[in-house]
């Protein structure tokens, strides 16, 4: 549907301008490289000696992960690479240094502040005794009442008695009914003075941080640089050499052909160009509308179509989207999700995939805030007033949704087989698709009125097109016809398997079901807690009922993006798309946005 077309081009010029011919095509970015040599080596990538690509791409990610970044300089006047680097993994390291010491003062301090502040007399404080300190629970108490150890509470809460025992040597093990607790010997002031110097010195490690972030943009910029630098001394190996002469090879798209033939012309390079050949396999180029290319993420996620099969993004983008409603069926679970959309939006307009998931995010959203809205639930409750007429089906009528998953299902597969016929309309293979949707309309057709008449016919008609136009053997020749036979029984073998594609759709009904149910049971808890619970009641039922529609939600928008892709990239590509590709990679310079947020 959206597969562009591509040709081979071959470009022809001299040696000594190779290095510069490569990299204003690199410029160009239209070409997806065929290496015309045999070697592939390694990319590797040219930075100063003292920087390591994965040094460099550390302090990247590190710097990115900063919440709050500085105004991005984009001129290299006072930028010094191997300085910044070694800042920003030097800051790294003494950061997660400072953040474990803190950590474990804190823990050290939570455990100490029972005790209270004290600091430990020494030996000749107390005459030769020792203080030792033993948490014990309040229902062993009467255990450390019955010793003969001088011992005092110091502190009580509501599980453990905090017990000071006085001891010129520390306690047998059957003279306490629990082990020691060691508390150390710094005392807890000190910890408190050292856990604000930690706070203060990460505090300064991270104003450090902020301001190296102003060098975000350099840093990415000269790592695209050096990627591109090693890419592009890759493909010069790639290319063929002779003598004084050299050809790069490559697919484009068809239609970018005159900017090719320019760039020809302009570096004085031959070039040379050919349709694609029946045996060759060249790479797959989507084309499609920034307003539905998120079906496209979605298939180059899972299986990217060979070149002459064809573009299924945007029946997945659209059918997943009924998918994902079905399973939320809530109109106030698609406004929640709606509004995680909003927080992300800007975000997510930052780059080219952000902006496709963007617009399949508002599409999953406007399908589910339809569907909840036919099916009446808002938050598991009924609809108001004004939107009870628009409140057409019944989560609770099982026959009619399963009636209707069932019907979903089998047009998305008759849609496929619909597809796969089109695809082989020029022999009559066509047919044996054309069977299988004949066999699913008359299955379901028989289900629905709850008799087999008229079906029964197109059943043997399906059965017989998918019996003699499965294979694609020549129709000549008694030897032939018996593995034609032998192919279409194979073929045959599939009706326990469409049987469960199309009962596969169930899940549909099972899970908007599902979380239908769980909103209603929160719905009802709540009120039940807070007629039983006078005063705290209200609390109670605002606090369930935040953590239960907040469950189910997540829930459900996981069940809707598991499921929902499933159906898509398992029942509908079985029947419709066999040839697997691979994708279209320009050989182009990496772009860097200086707008770094």
């Amino acid at each position: 549907m959206s597969i562009q077309t591509l040709s081979k081009a071959t470009l022809v010029g001299l040696t000594t301008d190779k290095a510069v011919v490569l990299d204003r095509l690199q410029s160009l970015g239209l070409l997806h490289v065929i290496p015309l040599s045999a070697a592939r080596p390694d990319l590797l990538l040219e930075l100063p000696e003292d920087v390591h690509p994965d040094q460099l791409q550390q302090a990247i990610r590190y710097l990115l992960s900063c919440p709050q970044k500085r105004k991005q300089v984009t001129v290299e006047r006072h930028f010094d690479l191997t300085k910044v680097v070694m800042a920003a993994l030097e800051n790294r390291k003494r950061r997660l240094d400072l953040q474990e010491q803190l950590d474990f003062l804190r823990k050290r301090i939570r455990d100490l502040e029972p005790w209270g502040s004290f600091e430990l007399p020494g030996e000749s404080g107390l005459l030769g005794y020792r203080l030792w300190f033993y948490l014990v629970p309040n229902y062993r108490m009467s255990e450390v009442v019955k010793t003969d150890l001088p011992w005092s509470v110091v502190h009580r809460d509501n599980r453990y008695s905090y017990v000071a025992v006085v001891s010129e040597t520390e306690p047998r093990a059957n003279q306490m009914p629990v082990p020691r607790t060691h508390t150390g010997s710094v005392p807890l002031s000190q910890l408190r003075r050292r856990q604000e110097d930690l706070e203060i010195e990460l505090e300064a490690l991270d104003a450090e941080r902020e301001a190296l972030t102003r060098w975000l943009y350099l840093l990415q910029r000269s790592l695209a640089g050096s990627q591109d630098r090693a890419e592009c001394a890759q493909v010069g190996r790639q290319t063929l050499d002779a003598g004084e002469i050299f050809a790069i090879q490559g697919w484009f798209a068809a239609d970018q052909r005159l900017q090719l033939e320019v760039f020809a012309q302009d570096e004085g390079l031959a070039l040379v160009i050919e349709p694609v050949a029946e045996g060759e396999t060249p790479p797959t180029l989507l084309a499609n509308p920034e307003s539905m290319a998120g079906g496209e993420e979605i298939v180059r996620f899972y299986q990217m179509p060979g070149y002459r099969a064809w573009d299924p993004s945007r029946v997945v983008f659209f059918s997943f989207a009924a998918f994902f409603a079905l399973i939320l069926s809530d109109a106030g679970y698609a406004l929640l999700l709606g509004a995680v959309l909003m927080f992300y939006w800007t975000r997510m307009g930052e780059s080219a995939t952000g902006r496709r998931l963007r617009a399949l995010g508002t599409t999953l959203t406007l399908f589910s805030a339809g569907w909840g809205v036919l099916v009446g639930s808002y938050f598991g409750a009924e609809p108001p007033a004004p939107l009870a007429a628009l409140k057409i089906l019944d989560m609770n009528d099982f026959d009619s949704m399963m009636q209707v998953s069932v019907i979903m299902g089998a047009g998305h597969l008759v849609l496929a087989n619909l597809i796969s016929a089109w695809r082989h309309r020029a022999n009559l293979q066509m047919l044996a698709p054309l069977g299988w949707v004949l066999l699913i309309v008359a299955g379901v057709s028989g289900w629905l009125r709850q008799q087999l008449d008229v079906e029964w016919g197109m059943m043997v008609v399906g059965m017989v097109l998918i019996l003699f136009c499965s294979s694609d053997r020549p129709w000549f020749g008694a030897r032939n016809w018996l593995w034609r036979l032998v192919d279409g029984l194979l073929a045959l073998t599939g009706l326990s398997k469409m049987f469960g594609d199309v009962l596969s759709y169930l899940r549909l009904f099972a899970l908007g079901l599902a979380s239908a149910s769980l909103a209603i049971t929160f719905n009802q808890l709540a009120s039940d807690v807070a007629a039983a619970v006078p005063g705290m009641g209200l609390f109670l039922e605002v606090l369930i009922l935040l953590l239960g529609h907040l469950l189910n939600f997540v829930l459900a928008v996981v069940s809707g993006v598991i499921h929902g892709l499933r159906l898509n990239l398992i029942e509908f590509y079985n029947w419709s798309l066999a040839d697997e590709g691979y994708a279209f990679q320009p050989f182009t310079k990496r772009e860097v946005n200086p707008w770094i947020t």
